[in-house]
């Protein structure tokens, strides 16, 4: 398919993909970007596609995956937490400027639990909260790496049970 011929058809679609995108994004600004994002996919990705399949479901499916890779990376910056002078800290989104007095209450109530915990609990999930991969961990404490994930997962839940009364309804 020569580059005219995958243009047009790309073209084509336009009127499609948008109704696409707008049931993805239920705004018409967002869908916009989302179609211009998939094109510009589409066209440098363009010797990706095998001829004498379906154009239509290859562009769709560009579309689809770009609005989830977004859609993740949004999620991930919304909830990300980082250590910082033993202290627990919550990004806080754009919409919200200062924390509530209750949001400084319940990291201290964080850390209160934390340092709570025994030596052999704690200090693999503060290493991991610290940034430490799983592997670092076991390698650092000298623990099979079986045991440093199963001391965090023990240690979340021990935590999730212990702070449920400060959990936001």
């Amino acid at each position: 398919m020569t580059q005219i011929q995958f243009n047009n058809k790309l073209l084509g679609l336009k009127e499609r993909l948008l109704y696409y995108a707008l049931s993805l994004t239920s705004d018409p600004d967002k869908a916009n970007d989302l179609l211009q994002e998939t094109f510009l996919k589409a066209l440098s990705y363009r010797d990706k596609f095998t001829q004498n399949t379906n154009f239509s479901a290859w562009v769709h499916t560009i579309m689809k995956n770009t609005f989830i890779n977004d859609y993740r990376k949004k999620i991930k910056t919304r909830s990300t937490f980082y250590g910082s002078n033993n202290d627990l800290h919550l990004k806080f989104s754009k919409s919200r400027l200062y924390p509530s007095p209750d949001s400084f209450y319940n990291s201290k109530e964080i850390v209160r639990e934390i340092n709570s915990l025994s030596g052999d609990y704690r200090v693999p999930f503060q290493m991991f909260l610290d940034g430490y991969k799983y592997k670092e961990i076991a390698e650092h404490l000298d623990l099979p790496l079986g045991t440093v994930k199963s001391r965090i997962f023990f240690t979340r839940k021990k935590l999730e049970k212990s702070l449920n009364e400060f959990v936001e309804n």
